[in-house]
């Protein structure tokens, strides 16, 4: 998930009529040709927002900008606090949109070309071990109508590795329970089937049946997980059920919603799954975002060598 606010924010003015619809320009065509996200689109907006207010008190706009700004720029940015991930990220909108911008001949040269960015520490996804998410799972009050819905979205989640986006977004219609299969639309609008397997499958139909109807009241509506009065869920209340739940079931940390598509992952492979095979259940795009979870498994070995190796 898209993370859209940061450290303390730079004082700047306000925003000018065309400078916003210039960016709501991009932001259509960088829609069109790459079917974007509705959080990056909205992180590009901010980035790219804040960005052509700090010009327009400089004089400045988005279609004149020069390299010597976009430094004095992140200099500011570093100075209030911002975090290196949050330059890179807006670095990666600006580079976008200049290159749009060079596309179209509104400017002849990249400022942003020979800017680099910030380096990232590669940090390793955490992901609870299988005692806690077997701990997590069974947290759910099952007398509850909620209890019931959040046992179901902890299990699907758990068995699929949906991101929360997808879990919240999903419909009735994408569900094949005689087949097991569940049909998701993943970043950039690219649809995949991703298994169910038989024990979230258990509780999807004892949430259908017992739970759904009574949250649903006379809503029509066709999202899969409701909230009473049959609203659909959003990813904050999702991430609500997860921190509840780890609190009934003694788990300490930090666990967030995202855990458990990495707990999925990282006990898939534990078990001997295939890398490829984890790439497109997760919707990776590139088998490189997948190997980060085999470097999880193998820290996860040396853990194991060390506590039980007589010479570990």
């Amino acid at each position: 998930m898209v993370q859209l606010h940061d450290k303390p924010a730079l004082p700047l003015p306000p925003l000018p009529d065309d400078q916003a619809a210039l960016v709501e320009r991009f932001l259509d065509q960088y829609w069109a040709e790459t079917g974007a996200s509705a959080n990056t689109l909205a992180a590009y907006r901010q980035d790219l927002g804040g960005f052509a207010r700090w010009l327009s008190g400089r004089g400045r706009s988005l279609s004149g900008f020069e390299r010597a700004d976009l430094y004095d720029f992140l200099a500011a940015r570093l100075e209030a606090g911002y975090q290196a991930r949050s330059n890179a990220r807006l670095l990666s909108g600006l580079r976008r949109f200049c290159q749009w911008q060079l596309r179209t001949g509104a400017i002849s040269v990249d400022p942003t070309a020979l800017v680099d960015g910030p380096r990232l520490r590669r940090g390793l996804p955490k992901a609870p071990g299988e005692g806690e998410v077997e701990a997590l799972l069974a947290a759910p009050d099952l007398d509850q109508p909620e209890g019931l819905r959040d046992r179901s979205m902890l299990e699907l989640m758990y068995a699929t590795g949906l991101r929360v986006s997808e879990l919240v977004g999903l419909e009735l219609a994408q569900i094949n329970l005689r087949q097991g299969v569940l049909r998701v639309t993943g970043k950039g609008d690219k649809e995949r089937l991703v298994p169910v397997g038989d024990e979230a499958a258990h509780w999807l139909q004892r949430y259908l049946a017992e739970a759904r109807p009574s949250l649903a009241g006379r809503a029509a509506s066709q999202q899969l997980f409701l909230a009473a009065g049959g609203k659909a869920l959003t990813r904050q209340a999702f991430w609500a059920v997860v921190k509840r739940n780890a609190a009934v079931a003694g788990i300490r940390g930090d666990l967030s919603p995202h855990g458990l598509r990495h707990a999925f992952a990282t006990h898939l492979l534990n078990r001997g799954a295939d890398l490829r095979a984890l790439q497109l259940l997760l919707g990776h795009a590139s088998l490189s975002t997948t190997q980060i979870y085999t470097l999880v498994a193998r820290e996860g070995l040396k853990r194991l060598h060390a506590r039980h190796h007589p010479r570990g």
